[in-house]
């Protein structure tokens, strides 16, 4: 897949997830692996700026397997800027599936 396709979803990808409950970083990772190849450091940059803008908030959850893992959670908004996104993927993907369809 295009490097550049998979740049533009991530950020919304994230959202998604988060949108459904609390990860941690590998945890989003492996999730959005299963559809999208992905790099573990292409995931922590995007939380990061999501924390500092607001839009997630972090806590500590004790692991069995080792040490506590950081939980990321949406916060108010986050989950308005999610609903924002959404809108804007949906018609966006419409237009440039209007575009493609005219080709056919």
């Amino acid at each position: 897949m295009n490097t550049q396709f998979k740049k533009g979803v991530l950020e919304i990808c994230v959202l998604s997830y988060l949108a459904e409950k609390d990860f941690y970083g590998y945890e989003l990772v492996e999730s959005i692996s299963v559809h999208i190849m992905m790099s573990e450091g292409t995931i922590y940059p995007l939380l990061r700026r999501f924390s500092n803008d607001g839009l997630v908030e972090t806590y500590l959850k004790e692991s069995q397997t080792g040490p506590p893992r950081k939980y990321y959670r949406l916060t108010e908004r986050g989950r308005y800027y999610y609903q924002e996104q959404v809108a804007d993927w949906q018609s966006f993907s419409e237009s440039v599936n209007r575009i493609l369809r005219r080709q056919t």
